[in-house]
């Protein structure tokens, strides 16, 4: 993993907008509607080759291939992973009596009603079997076509996501295996041949773990004790799906769930901070940018950065239209540099800007270029001023 030796080097979570072509093909893939899959396929090589350049044109170092291919960085592990059916059961929703949900819901129901009908609801599935992964083939195409890209335009390092066994966890119940313990282990030893399949390709494998955090808005029940008990057994889970791969190969990224809300309800990152720093990763990615979470850079200063760790706060964020201003974002990482030292960080972006290719979009794609043309200038700012 590239490391800030002589400049603050940018990068960011990983979801972008995807082209209305790639979109149409997305969605009829998802509703289980008749598609070209040679047209799919064809569509999905040019719009990574496109969103690679994209970033490397707006000034971002270590790029991705914006999750051209999944409708969802959630949902697109259902077609890699056998022993799942389709039930009646929803998996876990932060729209529905989450914290927030419960503390603004005439703000959530507007919010929910707007989202229906943008994009084919995900059949709902339970574990009903021995959960095994399935999905090399398709995994391939996605590492060959980010290689391809990164190649051509002159990466020098680039990443792929991957979501955690957590995040499977929480959305498909488990009907198969004797407890929660044995399921979520299952899970982690499938995901555990994506993980190595993505650092064995010479990529930097990223896992999105949301719901580290977002566990403790949607169970307005537990206390924040509960919550941090829950998050050492996925910690220690996660890190089994991850042995025996090398660890500053490894980054990790988690964040709140919610985009544009009030999120008055969300974990304190001090709450949770220890916890994360124990996952087996070179690079940890949080929220850092926006107004709810900016303050909480001062939690780094009574906190031991393990040694060769990286942090890539988000100095952009994905909760509002405004571009922010390169010196603000220097100020922002100049902050950090100064407590841990700047060759241990990074420049990044709060969450992904298209997590779910349509529904999520409240940033236009046009301001994303121009949130990150600033990111990079900023990350040049505070170099001249660090360097």
């Amino acid at each position: 993993m590239k490391r800030s030796t002589d400049r603050l080097l940018t990068t960011h979570v990983g979801s972008l907008a995807r082209p209305e072509g790639q979109l149409a093909l997305l969605f009829a893939k998802e509703r289980g509607e008749d598609y070209d899959t040679g047209e799919f396929e064809t569509s999905t090589r040019q719009a990574v080759d496109d969103i690679v350049a994209g970033q490397i044109n707006a000034g971002i170092d270590i790029v991705c291939d914006g999750e051209q291919g999944k409708s969802s960085f959630l949902t697109y592990i259902t077609e890699r992973l056998e022993g799942f059916s389709p039930c009646e059961e929803q998996g876990e929703d932060l729209w529905v009596d989450s914290r927030e949900t419960l503390a603004f819901p005439e703000f959530y129901d507007a919010h929910r009603k707007a989202r229906e009908g943008l994009i084919a609801q995900p059949v709902k599935l339970a574990c009903t079997g021995p959960v095994t992964y399935v999905g090399h083939e398709i995994l391939q195409r996605e590492i060959d076509n980010v290689k391809a890209a990164a190649t051509k335009h002159g990466v020098e390092e680039a990443f792929m996501t991957a979501v955690s066994p957590s995040d499977v966890e929480g959305q498909q119940s488990n009907t198969f295996y004797s407890s929660d313990e044995e399921y979520l282990y299952a899970i982690a030893d499938a995901m555990h041949e994506e993980y190595k399949a993505i650092v064995d390709s010479g990529l930097i494998l990223q896992i999105d773990d949301p719901r580290l955090l977002t566990y403790y808005i949607a169970s307005p029940d537990l206390t924040v004790e509960d919550c941090r008990k829950w998050a050492e057994v996925r910690v220690e889970a996660l890190n089994h799906a991850l042995k025996g791969l090398t660890i500053d190969r490894v980054r990790f990224h988690t964040c709140y769930g919610i985009n544009i809300g009030p999120r008055v309800h969300e974990m304190n990152l001090a709450d949770i901070v220890d916890i994360m720093l124990k996952v087996t990763a070179g690079a940890y990615l949080f929220e850092a940018g926006n107004p709810r979470h900016e303050h909480e850079w001062k939690v780094w200063e009574n906190v031991t950065l393990p040694e060769g760790k990286v942090l890539v706060p988000g100095v952009i964020s994905h909760s509002t239209p405004l571009v922010e201003h390169p010196e603000l974002i220097a100020q922002r990482l100049v902050r950090f540099s100064n407590i841990v030292g700047k060759e241990n960080v990074m420049a990044g972006s709060d969450c992904g800007f298209a997590s779910f290719a349509a529904t999520e979009q409240e940033i236009h794609p046009s301001i994303v270029w121009a949130k990150f043309a600033n990111l990079a200038e900023g990350a040049r700012i505070a170099s001249e001023e660090l360097w």
